[in-house]
């Protein structure tokens, strides 16, 4: 949404893509950090008209689980939780975030770079 690194690779993608409540709460913290005003933020996630996916048990639980898988790499909450998410999905997660590629984790994950 700031035109980050990536962001032609993850805006290819959002047709198909699926976001996390965590995630999404995260995106709307990092805009307000930011400078950007509420109502903008309201109006670019509903223009985005993203598929959002509730934080529920199963994720819940598969999140506080790769805490040990991920610990080295010192991920938090709401990037385990993405990948926690894309491995229910049978998905691919997309990040910019080298840290996220752990041969130990059973799911893919795509540079956007």
């Amino acid at each position: 949404m700031l035109n980050e690194r990536g962001a032609a690779a993850v805006e290819s993608r959002l047709a198909e893509a699926r976001i996390g409540a965590v995630n999404l709460s995260e995106v709307v913290a990092k805009l307000q950090e930011r400078g950007v005003p509420d109502e903008v933020i309201e109006e670019s996630l509903a223009d985005l008209d993203l598929f959002i996916v509730p934080f529920d048990a199963e994720q819940a639980i598969l999140t506080g689980r790769l805490r040990r898988d991920t610990r080295a790499a010192g991920l938090p909450l709401g990037d385990r939780a993405c990948l926690a998410l894309a491995m229910i999905l049978g998905a691919t997660a997309v990040t910019t975030d080298t840290a996220w590629t752990n041969p130990k984790l059973s799911v893919e994950v795509e540079l956007a770079r």
